[in-house]
């Protein structure tokens, strides 16, 4: 028994990837078909309604750096994050955000500073997990640094695009799917340590306009590298959404209630600061919100569950 339990784990490590591939070639929606009902999340969690116990894991986009009022400097953890925003909705007994800037899939496992690996918050007893990580291990800040740099020089163009494709193979891809068993394997050590939480994975936010257009010179990258990044915005998305799918969690999709407030808005509209932000928060970052629209489609996603509210 041991060895066949072993050896279909084997298997279907080897299968999700190639969904994820899939995906990531424009096959999306056959690949997300083609994952099996029961591997979604369907777990005894109560999805810490009254009385549950919460905890968040993630990165910036989580933490929410730059965002009145910071309870933790070091990670740039804001009391009006997504997060704080859910539990205080969904009235927990108990919530732990270890949510951190620059937090990668590694800073599940260790120290990040002085916040503690974030694996650590989770207990037999935690019932609701959301987990927002994934774009540091892509490289999230040095791919903006990188395209505004190239931008800044030629503003027209698609620079950025042939920078990172410059071996013939897009090296962004290539990153979110080598970026895909490392949440893999968050969400199974989750899964393992909190084993009756309901584990929500949260996709990150509309960056740029949808439709591919610019802003040049407040969003400094090139006309044509707009579409490319968004491009590869969804495309990261797409990763989570399989992953947790395989994994049975369920993916909130918080790139299409973001549409239409991306950072190339007007300060009145936008829930994304550009690379010079006007409202607080930091560049190309969540301001509050945005915070508050990733918050209500968390809250909208727990709701659905089997009717609960």
């Amino acid at each position: 028994m041991v060895h066949r339990e072993r050896s279909g784990a084997a298997a279907a490590k080897r299968r999700w990837p190639v969904a994820v591939g899939a995906a990531l070639g424009g096959c999306a929606l056959v690949a997300a078909s083609a994952v099996p009902a029961s591997a979604h999340g369907t777990g005894p969690g109560a999805g810490s309604g009254p009385g549950g116990h919460y905890v968040s894991l993630g990165d910036s986009y989580t933490s929410g750096p730059g965002i009145p009022g910071q309870v933790d400097a070091d990670c740039g953890r804001s009391d009006r994050n997504y997060p704080s925003i859910v539990a205080a909705e969904r009235k927990v007994a108990s919530f732990r955000d270890v949510s951190c800037a620059g937090a990668t899939t590694e800073e599940m496992w260790k120290p990040q500073g002085a916040n503690d690996a974030q694996l650590n918050a989770l207990r037999k007893d935690t019932d609701l997990v959301t987990v927002q990580i994934g774009g540091n291990d892509v490289g999230f800040g040095s791919i903006i640094a990188t395209c505004a740099a190239l931008g800044s020089q030629q503003p027209t163009g698609d620079p950025c695009r042939r920078h990172y494709a410059s071996s013939g193979i897009d090296r962004l891809t290539l990153d979110i799917a080598r970026t895909a068993p490392k949440v893999d394997r968050v969400l199974r050590a989750v899964h393992a340590r909190a084993p009756h939480a309901r584990v929500l994975v949260v996709g990150y936010p509309d960056l740029l306009p949808d439709d591919g257009s610019g802003c040049f010179p407040s969003v400094p990258f090139a006309s044509g590298d707009f579409p490319y990044l968004r491009d590869t915005e969804k495309r990261l998305n797409t990763m989570l959404r399989l992953v947790a799918a395989w994994n049975r969690a369920e993916y909130v999709d918080t790139y299409r209630p973001t549409v239409g407030h991306d950072m190339c808005k007007t300060p009145a509209d936008r829930w994304i600061e550009p690379l010079q932000p006007a409202s607080p928060a930091a560049p190309a970052h969540p301001n509050a919100q945005g915070e508050q629209a990733m918050a209500r489609v968390v809250l909208e996603v727990l709701g659905k569950r089997h009717g609960r509210g």
